[in-house]
């Protein structure tokens, strides 16, 4: 019984990690450090980078705002 507990548990885990492999942080000029759900959308023609936030709200920022983009590590 405590086995099988634990190999859901296990699994369990893994998958709520897998669910955020793909989660971006953006750092601002001014200092701001964005958590990003999901891949951020680049926008070559208008410089826009349109990303779901942790909220899930959809929100742009300009490309020359940001120092860095990078993916979160689990």
């Amino acid at each position: 019984m405590k086995k099988t507990l634990m190999l859901i548990g296990v699994l369990t885990s893994g998958l709520v990690l897998a669910g955020c492999a793909d989660d971006h942080i953006l750092h601002t000029h001014d200092g701001r450090t964005i958590v990003v759900e999901g891949k951020p959308q680049v926008d070559d023609d208008t410089g826009l980078i349109t990303y779901k936030d942790i909220y899930g709200h959809e929100q742009q920022i300009n490309r020359d705002q940001l120092t860095e983009m990078s993916t979160v590590n689990h």
